[in-house]
């Protein structure tokens, strides 16, 4: 199998991850901060590592602001509905998944909150004026993606944020298809709460992700439990990270997301982000080269990750998908990837796109499999 759909979660993992799963089966971990036996503090250990390392990545202010969560999903959710109150007013934009769309929309229906949406350009960016424009007095989160999960276009998010400081208003930064491949600088960017799943760049397994909640952003726990700590107490702790981790948490998987981690800071974030622009060049310059075949991701060479969108002339997206898994062993997505409002402004709903997508450790013989399979069926 030729996989090229590393968008929605990473394939090949470094050989490191499935080995520090494999350990943490076989020696046995117990429940952090439930008990006082080795095996308890090994799971907290394996907590604390993964939040120093995501610190010195993403260089946060505290190791203990890193929530673990579930996935990008759930440290979305529990940004969005921890800081949004009724009457709320709140900026996101059309380039948006539906992990962030639909908490506001809910929102909106129940709290009676205010949504604006920025309209991205015919390139794929959302502008800094439009978000200064935007802004209201009763302003309380700009909610934005760090980088398209359609068009792979890389948002200028440093420009973004310091309009938010400026006007005292949170940013919350979805940075699912950014985390692990392109320099993200907490402090230097401007971000108050920063969500990303654990399992597509950062090589961790399915099942992790985290929010880092910086000091400007009060969020309300929404989900309460046993965090091993204050069990005298019936409220929730107060401090970080116990007020938004309840219950036990998922230590197998964040070992191996510390594995992906520890992968990432040997290679250096700056040497995957490199090949992964020379690598979505060489597939957009492949792409073009198509019979029949219409490219719909169309950023600047620097400032796009490895995410390429397109139609193939006489099929649907899904039809592409299905012969280049039964007939070629490729393995791309079709559809609305999950962010309807894109293909809205791409003209391309219901049907949707191709998606092809790589990471640090695809190829450009990957490419060319993928081309040689797109020229036989576009004839």
């Amino acid at each position: 199998m030729v996989y090229l759909d590393n968008a929605a979660t990473t394939f090949p993992k470094p050989a490191s991850v499935a080995i520090a799963l494999d350990d943490v089966w076989r020696q046995g971990i117990g429940n952090p901060g439930r008990a006082g036996h080795r095996w308890a503090r090994q799971g907290e250990q394996i907590l604390a590592d993964a939040r120093h390392l995501l610190n010195q990545l993403f260089h946060g202010q505290d190791y203990e602001r890193f929530i673990l969560t579930l996935n990008g999903t759930d440290a979305l959710n529990i940004a969005i509905k921890g800081i949004i109150e009724p009457g709320d007013h709140v900026i996101t934009g059309t380039l948006e998944h539906n992990s962030v769309l639909r908490p506001l929309e809910g929102l909106r229906q129940t709290k009676q909150i205010e949504i604006h949406y920025l309209n991205a350009d015919d390139r794929g960016y959302y502008r800094v004026e439009d978000l200064r424009r935007a802004i209201r007095p009763n302003t309380k989160l700009v909610a934005l993606t760090h980088a398209s999960n359609v068009l792979g276009t890389v948002q200028p998010i440093q420009e973004l944020g310091e309009i938010c400081r400026a006007n005292n208003v949170l940013y919350l930064v979805d940075a699912a298809q950014t985390a692990g491949c392109w320099p993200i600088d907490i402090e230097q960017m401007k971000i108050d709460l920063l969500a990303a799943p654990g399992h597509k760049a950062l090589f961790g397994p399915t099942g992790t992700g985290f929010l880092y909640v910086g000091p400007r952003a009060k969020v309300r726990p929404w989900r309460e439990g046993g965090t091993g700590s204050h069990s005298e107490e019936r409220e929730q702790p107060a401090e970080l990270p116990d007020r938004l981790e309840a219950g036990t948490a998922n230590v197998h998987g964040i070992a191996g997301l510390v594995a992906g981690l520890r992968h990432i800071r040997e290679t250096t974030v700056t040497s995957i982000q490199s090949h992964e622009r020379q690598w979505a060049k060489e597939l957009h310059d492949q792409l073009a080269t198509v019979p029949g075949l219409e490219v719909l991701s169309r950023g600047q060479e620097n400032a796009r990750v490895a995410i390429a969108t397109f139609n193939v002339e006489g099929y649907t997206s899904q039809e592409i998908v299905s012969i280049l898994d039964s007939a070629f062993d490729v393995a791309v997505r079709g559809g609305l990837h999950c962010a309807p409002l894109v293909h809205r402004h791409l003209g391309t709903t219901p049907e949707g796109t191709v998606r092809v997508s790589g990471s640090a450790l695809t190829s450009s013989e990957d490419i060319r499999q993928l081309i040689d399979a797109l020229r036989q069926i576009s004839g």
